[in-house]
């Protein structure tokens, strides 16, 4: 979804010549109207969109769908604009002007990687952590009856967590197995998926994820 007609068809032209099949929506409200109405293996965003900014949007189809791929495409190349994005749930943030094959590999990256597998299952899926249980397989958290449905990624990220419980999960391999990248702005990200798993175990004093040093998080969980 970009607001710059120009510069929107002329991607769009650029990413159909390169076999991909594009939708091209000129502000939020339409591309929020395409979303809910068609599949999308990617979502390119701008940030300055009429109606509807893409900060809003990329949070919108966040609430709707948890793991299609999000870029932000956009001049604004503020630090704080950039960790916006990333906390809104974009997978990578491109500042304009941008080289359209660089541009291209990244896509291609994305799509290859969302096609993978990012996380090898282990033998055990289901776990009790004090009152909790989390089932992986159906990415729930549940406690007293209530159930917590997770997104993909705190799935995959309590996953990890809950396979060395009371030991070191080192972050570095937190972001290479689910970021895939480690950076300043990957390493926001995670830090804000802890911050969500925290709040959803909360209630149970049993169980706390500490952060060691920097260096990783533990799952601690008393009496195991």
């Amino acid at each position: 979804m970009e607001d710059d007609i120009s510069f929107g068809k002329i991607l769009k032209d650029y990413l159909s010549l390169n076999a991909m099949d594009v939708m091209h929506m000129k502000d939020g409200i339409d591309g929020w109207k395409a979303f809910r109405n068609h599949h999308f293996d990617l979502c390119i965003l701008d940030i300055m969109m009429p109606k509807r900014d893409g900060y809003e949007l990329a949070e919108q189809i966040r609430k709707e769908n948890s793991s299609v791929p999000i870029f932000f495409l956009t001049s604004k190349s503020q630090k704080a604009d950039m960790l916006t994005g990333y906390e809104n749930g974009a997978d990578d943030y491109i500042i304009k002007p941008v080289d359209a094959d660089i541009l291209m590999h990244k896509i291609r990256a994305i799509l290859k990687r969302t096609g993978d597998t990012t996380l090898t299952q282990p033998e055990q899926t289901i776990f009790k952590l004090g009152k909790f249980c989390f089932n992986y397989p159906s990415r729930t958290l549940e406690q007293d009856g209530d159930k917590l449905i997770l997104s993909p990624k705190e799935a995959e990220l309590l996953l990890m967590l809950c396979c060395n419980i009371n030991q070191l999960t080192k972050r570095e391999e937190i972001l290479r197995t689910l970021w895939k990248e480690v950076n300043y702005f990957t390493g926001r990200s995670l830090d804000v998926y802890v911050v969500k798993l925290r709040k959803y175990l909360q209630p149970e004093v049993s169980v706390s994820i500490i952060n060691l040093h920097k260096s990783g998080y533990m799952l601690e969980v008393k009496n195991s």
